[in-house]
């Protein structure tokens, strides 16, 4: 393992949550009748709750206020994280390997803490990471390049001494163009996009337990 420092995302990444992400996000669209592109999911996915309201108002012209949206979404989520998402195969054990061996274990997800704590909690590696950040923490998303130069300095490391980790190829892209060192990984919701992930990442994994090979 030629890094020290990991920052994972976690929808998609350390948890099999995207399907009820779509779900909750997608429910909301379908409740107001609003009509979608088939690539909604990979646009909407780096944006987090906050960003996510933002573009469905200002783009899908969605009749509600961001506040509304966002506590709609974190209604219809909250006990999907709380108590039942998994985490993604081998991901438990491979953060535990990483943690043993001296590594820093980070999360930056656009997932807000309502959901992000319980559901660490619940799966026993909450305290496994060294920061557990939502895009909320930078009052921006991962669409802005300049959250992971800021979470970088947060945690005393140079970007490209960084590995960042996520399954949504805009993500991947900006992370790569903020100087970090990319790993993609396969989800079943971007499995359209792996060429396209691959293409801007320096690693790709399918399953979480190739990690420990990087």
């Amino acid at each position: 393992m030629k890094y020290n420092t990991y920052l994972f995302d976690f929808d998609g990444t350390l948890v099999d949550s995207m399907p009820a992400f779509v779900s909750v996000m997608l429910r909301i669209l379908d409740e107001n009748n609003i009509k979608y592109e088939k690539d909604i999911v990979k646009i909407i996915t780096p944006l987090g709750y906050a960003g996510t309201a933002r573009y469905y108002v200002n783009e899908l012209k969605l009749p509600s206020t961001e506040t509304e949206l966002i506590a709609k979404m974190n209604e219809y989520a909250f006990d999907e994280y709380a108590y039942r998402i998994p985490a993604k195969n081998n991901v438990i054990k491979v953060l535990k390997t990483l943690k043993e061996s001296g590594a820093s274990l980070n999360v930056l997800t656009a997932s807000p803490h309502s959901v992000l704590d319980p559901c660490l909690k619940r799966l026993g590696i909450f305290d496994i990471f060294d920061n557990v950040w939502s895009c909320d923490d930078f009052a921006t998303t991962k669409a802005d390049p300049d959250i992971y130069v800021r979470a970088a300095e947060r945690m005393g490391e140079r970007g490209e001494n960084v590995l960042f980790l996520d399954d949504n190829y805009n993500a991947d892209k900006t992370a790569k163009t903020a100087g970090m060192r990319v790993c993609g990984v396969f989800d079943e919701s971007s499995r359209d996009y792996v060429e396209e992930i691959k293409s801007v990442s320096d690693h790709y994994i399918y399953d979480f337990s190739e990690l420990l090979n990087i």
